[in-house]
């Protein structure tokens, strides 16, 4: 039976490209984003709805399994980011972010995990930022490590948590990437960011998600996509 990776945000940028990455590895894909639409490709299952409802997540998995009869891997790739003076954040914006970013990880991680525990294994993937851990002055984004230092800091935790019932839990961190996010004509301000000299690529993220999938003895890993940024310098 092949296996099946359930992955959120999945209608564009590291998210839609994390559901061509695992097809290519032969396996079935679950995809769920708001705007989410069918695909004509059988080995992926579109479920649309917007992760911070608690209900969908549960909705995800068990749709996913109902499927295709399992759930091997969760990618997290779902997150909100808004970037504004501390004191500029609204209550709206308070409950968008957390809304996506930890209620929407927790109750999709929740059922997940319950359909791995019965497999007897998985592995679960969060994209959270280099934000997290090492800010920019110029632009300000406290709700980003806010709620992205906290899925780090669960990451370890979870990873602990189910060692010993074989699901690893892992993080990919970026740095700047190249996505829809971000208009070309801010890519050289950018990618000044960075120590390397670029912005992160898609690829770039996707071959790191893929590298934590195949290593099995990996878990608990906040793995650095970010030219430089975590390690100092600019």
């Amino acid at each position: 039976m092949s296996k099946v990776a359930v992955v959120t945000g999945a209608s564009q940028g590291i998210g839609a490209a994390t559901v061509a990455a695992y097809r290519k590895l032969g396996y079935r894909v679950v995809a769920t984003s708001r705007s989410i639409e069918p695909s004509g490709d059988p080995g992926v299952l579109a479920v649309p709805g917007d992760i911070a409802d608690p209900a969908v997540g549960a909705r995800v998995i068990d749709a996913g399994r109902a499927e295709f009869g399992r759930v091997d891997t969760l990618v997290n790739n779902a997150g909100v980011f808004v970037a504004k003076p501390f004191t500029e954040y609204t209550g709206e914006d308070f409950d968008r972010v957390v809304g996506v970013n930890l209620r929407g990880f927790v109750a999709i991680t929740q059922r997940a995990v319950a359909a791995m525990l019965e497999q007897g294994g998985g592995h679960v993937v969060t994209i959270t930022t280099t934000l997290a851990e090492r800010s920019t002055a110029g632009a300000p984004a406290a709700l980003a490590p806010l709620t992205k230092g906290g899925l780090n800091s669960a990451t370890k935790a979870l990873a602990i948590e189910y060692a010993a019932r074989g699901i690893r839990f892992n993080a990919v961190s970026p740095g700047v990437v190249k996505t829809g996010m971000h208009p070309p004509e801010t890519y050289d301000a950018l990618a000044g960011l960075h120590p390397i000299g670029r912005m992160g690529e898609i690829g770039d993220v996707t071959d790191a998600i893929l590298y934590l999938e195949n290593a099995s003895f990996v878990t608990g890993e906040i793995l650095h996509v970010d030219g430089g940024q975590s390690a100092g310098g600019r």
